[in-house]
């Protein structure tokens, strides 16, 4: 059969009529499809609902986070919340903007003809969710259109970067949007996801909610295997599902999960979302940098050194590649801690990964993790780090690391009235120099630092001598997921509370 496209076909009414009706099937059978919006709500799914029905005050939302990560998914599940709450189904769309009919066309020309089909009136509005919608053109003037002229519309979109929004955040989004961001599967929710939750009870901060976990003395919570598996699969809801409904070793899980993100979650962004945002000529040098920097997790860069890796590249083009996979959603860099903001911009920073699995996808590791306990301690730390980086998201709280000479500290949560710092350690025994010296020089954390290391006993830092703590790994996990999900309850609730007073 010959290419339409190059026949010459031009798409008919019928045609976007089609791409309507199968992108909004509840129209007809009044339900979201259950392998859209799967039961196991995510977090975001549980609260944005809520903040779209009340939209007071008015704004778009705006849902970032990696690829493969559930944005997608979220999203039917808040349109599955509506519907339960009462919003008639026709008054629901969905458009993605990805789909080859609809990518090139004007957003505008797509929601007027929605809003005039489904009969849109300021007090009877649509929801409209627009998937991808940086694929749109001229997509941020259009929601600046959508939002000064009072169109009878709230919407919810995606993006899986940052990049594309960045210019348009200032120009158009200022007072029209929110955006909250979805990072991947925090521990917590994987235990939900497979039917072994653990509830605990969060307090105002992680700080409290980790001295109450040492003063109730949980029990050993059994979880090392689950973890494990977690560890090596990645938080990307997918590859959960599949490994819940599967009976693969570990080798052939680790295998599936590095194959997977290799294509959608690494080489997509960098040989097609990075060089659509920003214009850059060559994808294989970012690819290349995305294998050096996975091979120093954990460490402190020196991005001379990195440069003279790459075939003499300037640390100015170091520095714009680096904050491009930031964007992407693939690293996160932490600066070292100090008194002065200057300083913590001069000295080295260390990069971690937002996902581990996406680390050992980019390094092509294979099965290598299983059997190499120093590659096990890297990603361990990196599901730590990436846990604090999820919370501090929410939370909006920066997240540091402190070397000084020979001295360091992992991670540093600097909240800035119940700080914590954490070592992420193999047992009980690791040493605690590192700490010592960190309270010297900054005594507000003394009885706020945490040794986290597997199957410790659990010990507040307030009532220990030295004011360093420790904590089972898992605890921690679960106690940084927990907080992160009530954060973003609380951050939603707020800003509706704080605006319409």
């Amino acid at each position: 059969m010959p290419n339409r496209e190059s026949a010459g076909w031009t798409p008919a009414l019928s045609d976007y009529s089609q791409v309507f009706t199968e992108q909004n099937p509840w129209h007809s059978s009044g339900i979201v499809p259950p392998a859209w919006a799967l039961p196991v709500e995510r977090p975001l799914a549980r609260v944005l609902w809520k903040r779209l029905k009340a939209n007071q005050p008015r704004r778009f939302q705006l849902v970032l986070g990696p690829r493969r990560v559930g944005k997608t998914t979220s999203l039917y599940q808040t349109a599955n919340r509506l519907i339960k709450e009462g919003v008639h189904p026709a008054r629901i769309w969905w458009l993605r903007m990805d789909h080859p009919l609809l990518m090139n066309l004007e957003l505008g020309s797509l929601v007027r003809s929605i809003v005039k089909g489904a009969k849109a009136s300021l007090d009877d509005p649509i929801y409209l969710f627009i998937d991808e919608l940086t694929y749109a053109k001229e997509w941020d003037k259009w929601l600046k259109t959508f939002y000064d002229e009072m169109w009878p519309v709230t919407i919810a979109g995606s993006s899986s970067s940052t990049a594309a929004i960045q210019h348009a955040r200032t120009e158009s989004g200022v007072g029209r949007w929110e955006e909250q961001y979805l990072a991947p599967y925090l521990f917590g929710e994987y235990l939900e996801l497979f039917e072994r939750p653990v509830r605990l009870n969060v307090g105002s901060d992680l700080k409290v909610t980790l001295e109450a976990l040492a003063s109730d003395r949980p029990p050993t919570l059994g979880l090392a295997e689950l973890r494990r598996r977690f560890l090596l699969t990645g938080g990307f809801p997918e590859l959960l599902i599949l490994a819940k409904a599967s009976n693969e070793d570990e080798s052939s899980l680790l295998l599936d999960s590095q194959r997977t993100l290799r294509s959608d979650a690494v080489e997509r962004a960098v040989y097609k979302d990075i060089p659509q945002a920003f214009g850059i000529d060559n994808p294989l040098l970012m690819e290349r940098l995305l294998y050096t920097l996975a091979g120093q997790v954990g460490g402190v860069l020196s991005p001379s050194n990195i440069c003279q890796s790459l075939a003499n590249i300037s640390v100015p083009t170091f520095d714009r590649y680096l904050s491009y996979l930031e964007r992407a959603f693939l690293v996160f860099t932490l600066p070292n801690f100090s008194g002065s903001e200057s300083a913590r911009q001069a000295r080295g920073k260390k990069l971690y990964f937002v996902d581990g699995a996406v680390r050992n996808a980019a390094l092509q590791r294979g099965v290598a993790p299983l059997s190499n306990p120093e590659e096990m301690g890297l990603l361990t730390e990196n599901l730590a780090a990436s846990h604090l980086h999820a919370l501090g998201q929410q939370a909006q709280v920066r997240l540091y690391h402190w070397r000084s000479h020979n001295a360091e500290v992992d991670l540093v949560f600097d909240q800035p009235d119940s700080p914590l710092a954490f070592e992420i350690a193999s047992g009980p025994g690791h040493r605690r120099a590192g700490f010592r010296r960190f309270i010297e020089r900054y005594p507000r954390f003394k009885g706020s630092c945490y040794v986290v290391a597997p199957e410790v006993h659990t010990m507040s830092a307030r009532h220990a001598d030295d004011g360093i703590g420790t904590i089972a790994l898992d605890l921690f996990l679960l106690a940084v997921s927990a907080q992160a999900e009530a954060a973003l309850g609380k951050n939603l609730a707020a800003r509706q509370t704080r605006r319409t007073k």
